[in-house]
């Protein structure tokens, strides 16, 4: 399992290392912060929200947090 997981913010998918919930989905309109270091709002996970663009900074550092695992 890796060290963050991707929800659902503001028009795009994100990724967080926020340990309160790596289990599970977020409440919606939960403030988290993302790897690209904004803080956003949970939206409403539907089929759909899934295929939002990935934020391009979150999925950069998902990408080193993964590399550096190995």
């Amino acid at each position: 399992m890796h060290p963050f997981r991707w929800t659902l913010a503001e028009g795009k998918r994100h990724a967080t290392t926020d340990r309160r919930r790596l289990i599970g989905i977020f409440p919606v309109s939960e403030q988290i912060e993302t790897l690209c270091g904004r803080s956003v709002e949970v939206a409403e996970p539907s089929e759909l929200a899934w295929l939002w663009e990935t934020c391009a900074s979150c999925n950069e550092s998902a990408h080193l947090l993964v590399a550096s695992e190995s």
